[in-house]
Formats: C-alpha cells, structure tokens, sequence
C-alpha cells in the first residue's frame, strides 16, 4: 500500500451552463506512485516535478 505523501486537496467550484445553471465539481490532484527510498509514496505531479529538479541542483 502506497503512502499518501502529498497535502494537496482537490479544487472545488461550480461548472456554469450556457443557462447560468451551476452544478458543483471538484478538480482532483493529479497523484502518482513513486517509489522513494524503496518506499512507495503517491506524491502529486507538480511536486514530483519539483522533486527532481531539487535532486538535479544539489
């Protein structure tokens, strides 16, 4: 079982009609499974992302 590594919540709104109907939605993260350490971890894609960029600069 992967940990869940990222704090990250989905976005929450309302999808709006060409009548102005609004319906509500949510914009889930984008969560992969990445394995640190040998640990699995879902972490988000943007913190992945800047992950690799912190391993490349140290």
């Amino acid at each position: 079982m992967a940990r869940n590594c990222s704090t990250k919540t989905p976005l929450h709104g309302n999808r709006r009609s060409h009548a102005c109907n609004a319906t509500k939605h949510a914009q889930k993260v984008n969560l992969q499974k990445v394995n640190v350490n040998g640990t699995t971890v879902r972490m988000s894609a943007r913190e992945m992302r800047a992950a690799k960029k912190d391993v490349k600069v140290a």
